[in-house]
């Protein structure tokens, strides 16, 4: 009779990914594509001026509902140019930042599946705006962003080809740039 213990393989992390949870988070989903559906949840509440605060704990997702020891707090506000406290980034900056945080998210678990240990990823991302349009003054300017750009420095122990293929591919599946370059249905409640 054996008598030796089985023990759990080691958890091989690359680049603070842990690889084989990733790869078997991908093949379950794979298998049950219904363990795909999420739904995110952020709660505001105004402040002052144009100052609010966000509360985001609690998604559903992975077949269940899930919340996070404690809430994630995000305040917005606007410059003091644009009338604000200036006591937070204005909702725009969180949006670019969301951006780049997407996307680099996307590169590190790609290399990391991919086997490629990164040594540095800096991203830079900048809109441009024309505020006549939120300001009221012209209903031609649009109220969003006219143009987004983003800039990637990615440096690991890979091709330079293969970087930049990673950058490519976690573009091709980012959430946040779907949603600004596909659009996205808003539907809105108000009570009043």
């Amino acid at each position: 009779m054996n008598t030796a213990v089985m023990e759990k393989p080691e958890k091989v992390a690359i680049n603070g990914v842990d690889v084989p949870t990733l790869l078997a988070t991908i093949g379950a989903v794979g298998a049950q594509p219904e363990l795909a559906q999420f739904t995110f949840r952020a709660n505001s509440k105004w402040l002052t001026g144009t100052r609010s605060q966000a509360r985001i704990n609690g998604f559903s997702g992975a077949g269940g509902d899930h919340t996070r020891v404690e809430d994630f707090v995000v305040e917005g506000d606007h410059p003091s140019v644009l009338c604000g406290g200036d006591a937070a980034p204005a909702p725009v900056e969180y949006l670019l930042s969301a951006l780049a945080a997407c996307i680099t998210a996307g590169i590190g678990n790609i290399a990391s599946a991919r086997q490629v240990k990164l040594t540095s990823v800096e991203t830079t991302v900048e809109g441009d705006m024309d505020m006549q349009g939120i300001l009221g003054l012209n209903d031609e300017a649009r109220n969003g962003f006219n143009n987004i750009r983003a800039s990637f420095k990615i440096a690991g122990d890979a091709p330079s080809e293969k970087l930049q293929q990673i950058v490519e591919q976690s573009m091709a599946r980012s959430a946040v740039l779907d949603v600004l370059t596909n659009g996205v249905k808003v539907n809105v409640d108000i009570a009043a």
